[in-house]
């Protein structure tokens, strides 16, 4: 089976401009530069399968959603490949999709419009019965009632608003569906009411990317998880080898499933580097207590095949063996 995304050697950059004046005598070059905040990242995602990407805040999580569906910022830089259903995903076809093959379920209930009734942001202009029936029967499905459509979303709960969203997805029968931090706010039963309607869409056929902070979310839905540090895929595990910290391979990975509640709510000391704070070596190096000086003066550390999965460490799993 061939994915329904893949991406190789992503790497994401903004290009700056530093404070200074026009009185100020500039030389080629000055008061601009360029910002890394994605770095050589590889991720892939079948028909029928979810993908957690899990990381802090910062890590570039919404950045890969917004590259796939290229709305990145006008001053941001790309390089690397994104293919979708085996082709490659250009500006040009990304628009035709966009919307229609491939949905966002965004994180913030804000992307409705306060001044129109959740019918008319639904059917987008399009007033045939088809689709107005289209849609309706998408909001049957989530559980919101009839009347729903003539509501207008500061009507709306929080969790009803994402139940509109997720409808607004689904109806167009997508094959993959971005999921952007779709639960902040939900206590867990609601959240993972929201995320039992992702499971359902992966069993239909969709390939969905799910993009959350939160590490336990991302194991009660997932089959993969993808992890995210500074920019960069450190690993890739099954949700399985998460039930014990030995089926994990990189130090960040121990240290999220450390940091889990169920596991002692232990912290990893430090904190990930800023975009451009470090510009060889392992990223994670400033908080690996197994940090060898090979760590530091690296120039890149590729994102290798390791038991099973895939890990971003020259050491991986080493630490399990001491």
């Amino acid at each position: 089976m061939e994915p329904i995304l893949q991406i190789e050697h992503l790497s994401i950059e903004f290009i700056q401009y530093e404070r200074g004046t026009g009185k100020v005598r500039v030389s080629p070059g000055m008061h601009k530069r360029s910002l890394p905040v994605i770095r050589d990242l590889c991720l892939e995602i079948y028909p029928g399968q979810i993908v957690a990407v899990a990381g802090a805040s910062g890590s570039g999580k919404s950045l890969l959603a917004h590259s796939i569906l290229d709305i990145l910022p006008y001053n941001s830089r790309r390089e690397g490949v994104i293919r979708y259903d085996g082709n490659l995903l250009t500006s040009e076809r990304a628009e035709q999709l966009r919307g229609r093959e491939i949905v966002l379920v965004p994180q913030g209930v804000t992307y409705l419009d306060p001044l129109m009734k959740v019918g008319p942001q639904l059917w987008k202009g399009k007033k045939d019965r088809e689709t107005k029936q289209r849609y309706r029967r998408a909001l049957e499905r989530y559980g919101m009632e009839p009347e729903t459509e003539n509501r207008y979303p500061f009507e709306l709960s929080g969790g009803m608003a994402r139940r509109v969203m997720i409808a607004s997805a689904s109806a167009e029968k997508p094959r993959l569906i971005i999921a952007d931090e779709p639960t902040p706010g939900l206590d867990v039963r609601a959240a993972k009411r929201i995320l039992g309607h992702f499971r359902e869409l992966a069993d239909e056929g969709a390939g969905i990317l799910f993009i959350t902070h939160d590490l336990e979310l991302a194991l009660a839905i997932a089959d993969r998880v993808a992890v995210f540090y500074a920019g960069e895929t450190i690993e890739e595990a099954d949700a399985a080898d998460f039930s014990d910290a030995s089926g994990l391979r990189h130090p960040f990975t121990k240290a999220l499933w450390n940091a889990m509640p169920e596991h002692g709510f232990v912290p990893a000391p430090g904190a990930q580097p800023y975009p451009g704070q470090a510009e060889t070596g392992c990223l994670f190096s400033g908080q690996c207590a197994k940090c060898r000086p090979e760590c530091l003066s690296c120039e890149g550390i590729p994102l290798q095949s390791y038991k099973g999965g895939k890990v971003r460490c020259l050491y991986p799993g080493e630490e399990d063996n001491r």
